[in-house]
């Protein structure tokens, strides 16, 4: 993807902006609609107001010496404010695009952070690299079919997780699931909750 195909924006969050490249087609969609909307482009190219959620309630901890995934990380702001707050961090997709530029935002932002290719449907070279100290995730229950998924992968990743949803009915399915398995707390920022959970409670 060449620079002519992308456009940068400056995020603001506690502790300061993060510098941020995007396809210049998919900026001019910002995620402000309704829940159900989904765009037409590639979804990892969207800066969902999840990521930015999250990116912000990341930005205000401190991570130092902590092994962080995000799955699904798209365009990886979580990410990218996961390793300013001094986390060793692996960002994961199935989309190698999105890895590709997520690793140019990092540079970016004098940011250190590693990528890996990984499909939920086939985990184990990302379970390999287990014990995480934190799974991060936003915005990625658009479906039902993830559930399942996410249900047996996240507490084999890490004992707790930080997840943004928009109140996608996935998201509640997933709550649903993991029932009395994690202890969850719940935070609204506007249309975004964000959950802390605590696997093996």
């Amino acid at each position: 993807m060449s620079l002519d195909d992308l456009i940068s924006q400056e995020i603001a969050l506690p502790g300061g902006p993060l510098s941020l490249l995007q396809p210049r087609d998919v900026a001019e969609l910002p995620d402000e609609g309704e829940v159900q909307w989904a765009p037409l482009a590639p979804y990892w190219a969207v800066l969902w107001r999840s990521g930015v959620a999250l990116a912000e309630h990341i930005a205000r901890s401190d991570l130092r010496g902590q092994r962080v995934v995000e799955l699904g990380c798209g365009l990886g702001l979580p990410s990218l404010a996961a390793a300013r707050a001094g986390a060793e961090v692996l960002a994961t997709d199935v989309d190698l695009d999105a890895l590709d530029l997520l690793g140019r935002n990092a540079e970016l932002n004098d940011l250190v952070l590693e990528t890996a290719a990984i499909d939920w449907n086939r985990p184990d070279d990302l379970l390999e690299r287990a014990p995480f100290d934190l799974v991060i995730a936003s915005d990625v229950l658009y479906e039902e079919t993830v559930v399942d998924r996410l249900e047996a992968l996240m507490p084999r990743l890490a004992r707790q997780a930080w997840l943004a949803d928009p109140g996608r009915p996935a998201a509640d399915a997933l709550l649903d699931r993991l029932g009395q398995s994690a202890e969850s707390e719940r935070e609204t920022r506007g249309v975004v909750r964000l959950y802390r959970l605590t696997f093996g409670h």
